[in-house]
């Protein structure tokens, strides 16, 4: 048996003992250490996304592999991995495409697999990756929301020297920002937690300040007189998309990595006449989006680790969960 924390309804969570689960072919068991709490696991707890059963929410996990399944070859016991919880089909049509990002039949950690607030998780060798011991738990554990803003920083036309806005600075949006400052863009950034406006500077980027309501048209005469060329909605409410169409430069580019399920607006001649255009962003590229974030840390070029702002423990994940639905972490993490 182990210990593992259950959604068991909206607002609910449950410790519960439940079966150790065991490797199949093809899959290691690991013995998590540290998890980090997700937006998308604060959404699940709130119950904006409903689950049909009392389940094992949590996805971003870093532990040691405790026991290989059959046919394992190039995994071992003991090593540190870091989980890629979503796992594509290779079957579909989207996967045929090279989109397995957005295949529609993916297996989920976290959300259709039991996930990672437990003591064990099961997973395909090839989603734990092993971590160089030159990494530490810290930035590990941050590994998996990185690769979300790397992906979305390398699939937009912005290159390094470029400039760009950030609109939201939860997890994704710290994230997106400290990596492409790492990396040499120049980046604005709208956010109204004083906080998290602070940390943003801190990095160095150009805060803007929005204690209250800013306009979309002051936005766009600072964004256009910036030359920015790519504006990232990470926010993730409808508010904040409807903003980014309305203040984008002409020929910027706008990237939606914010999840709202509220409809947004936008004025199509805006859109047509200024030649903007809006790209979706979800999750990562297997495999390359996670090797690229192991090696960017590795190389010292990315510390992701610096987002962290507190941590709980397993038992404690109520109200870890309460705690980032206020909003004012950056990124909780979860000891096990």
């Amino acid at each position: 048996m182990m210990k593992a924390a259950l959604l068991s309804e909206p607002r609910r969570i449950e410790i519960r003992d439940v079966d150790l689960p065991d490797p199949g072919p093809g899959e290691v068991r690991i013995r998590l250490k540290m998890v980090g709490i997700c937006g998308s696991d604060v959404h699940l707890f709130l119950g904006h996304r409903p689950l049909e059963k009392p389940t094992i929410i949590g996805h971003e996990g870093l532990g040691h592999i405790d026991k290989i399944g059959s046919g394992v070859t190039d995994r071992m016991p003991g090593q540190r991995v870091v989980i890629e919880p979503n796992i594509p089909c290779l079957q579909c049509s989207m996967c045929r495409s090279g989109r397995g990002n957005a295949c529609p039949n993916k297996r989920v950690i976290g959300l259709n697999r039991d996930g990672c607030f437990a003591e064990y998780v099961c997973l395909p060798a090839e989603y734990a990756w092993p971590i160089p011991e030159s990494i530490t738990d810290e930035q590990a554990v941050t590994i998996e929301p990185t690769a979300v803003s790397i992906h979305a920083l390398f699939a937009s036309k912005a290159r390094p020297g470029d400039t760009i806005a950030v609109i939201g600075l939860g997890a994704i949006g710290l994230l997106l920002t400290h990596v492409a400052l790492s990396l040499g863009y120049r980046v604005f950034t709208v956010e109204i937690i004083p906080d998290k406006q602070k940390l943003a500077m801190e990095m160095g980027a150009e805060v803007i300040p929005t204690e209250q309501e800013i306009s979309a048209t002051e936005l766009n005469r600072i964004w256009t007189d910036s030359e920015v060329v790519a504006v990232f909605e990470c926010a993730g409410v409808a508010q904040t998309a409807s903003l980014a169409t309305a203040a984008a430069p002409q020929g910027a580019e706008i990237v939606l990595l914010g999840l709202s399920d509220q409809q947004a607006t936008f004025q199509p001649l805006k859109i047509a006449r200024q030649s903007i255009s809006i790209l979706p962003s979800i999750v990562y590229d297997h495999p390359f989006d996670f090797r690229r974030t192991i090696q960017l840390i590795a190389a010292g070029i990315i510390t992701p680790g610096m987002i962290i702002s507190n941590y709980v423990s397993l038992p404690d994940l109520q109200s870890g969960l309460e705690q980032a639905a206020a909003g004012g972490d950056s990124k909780i993490i979860v000891r096990i």
